[in-house]
C-alpha cells in the first residue's frame, strides 16, 4: 500500500511529465521547435538548486533567497527554456533594431510556459513561474538553453507559493 505522501509525490511527477508534453507541443513561431524541458524531482538536486539561488541573492536580488525556500518545499521543478534559432526573419529598420529571432524565441517560451502551467492548474498542482529558478538552473548546467524559467510544483493542503513575503 502506498502512503499519502508517496501517492501525492507520484502524482506531481506525472503532472510534471504532462507539463513537459504541453511545453513541447505548444504552438511555435514558424513551426520551429526551440523549446527545451527538464524536470528536477530528486531532493538533493532541488537542494543544490535552492543553494545556488541563495548564493545568487546578494547580486541578483533578495527574492532569489525567498524563492529558494519555495524550491525546498516543492515536490518537483519543471525547467522550460528556449534557444534563439534563425527563423529567417529580417530585422526591419522600423522595428527599432529588435532582433526578431530573439523576440520570437521569447514568445515561444511564454507560450510553452503558459501551456505547461495550465496543465498543472487543471490538475490542481500548485505552481508559479520563477525567473530566479531559471537563472540558477542555467548556471548549474541543469538545462542547456539560452533563456530559462522554472516552475516549482507542490501538492499540499496550502500552496507555498501564495503568501510569499516580498
Amino acid at each position: 500500500m502506498l502512503r499519502e505522501e508517496e501517492l501525492v509525490k507520484s502524482g506531481v511527477l506525472r503532472v510534471a511529465e504532462l507539463m513537459a508534453v504541453a511545453a513541447k507541443t505548444a504552438p511555435k513561431a514558424r513551426g520551429r521547435d526551440n523549446i527545451k524541458v527538464a524536470v528536477i524531482a530528486d531532493k538533493e538536486e532541488l537542494e543544490r538548486l535552492a543553494a545556488k539561488m541563495e548564493e545568487l541573492a546578494p547580486t541578483r536580488g533578495s527574492f532569489f533567497a525567498r524563492d529558494a525556500g519555495n524550491v525546498r518545499v516543492s515536490d518537483a521543478v519543471v525547467l522550460i527554456g528556449a534557444d534563439v534559432i534563425d527563423l529567417g526573419l529580417p530585422t526591419p529598420p522600423d522595428e527599432g533594431g529588435v532582433d526578431l529571432n530573439t523576440y520570437m524565441a521569447l514568445v515561444n517560451l511564454g507560450i510553452a510556459l503558459g501551456s505547461a502551467v495550465k496543465v498543472a492548474s487543471l490538475l490542481n498542482v500548485d505552481n508559479r513561474i520563477m525567473y530566479s529558478i531559471g537563472v540558477a538552473a542555467k548556471e548549474l548546467g541543469l538545462i542547456d538553453a539560452e533563456y530559462v524559467l522554472g516552475v516549482p510544483l507542490s501538492a499540499k493542503a496550502k500552496s507555498p507559493y501564495f503568501d510569499r513575503k516580498h
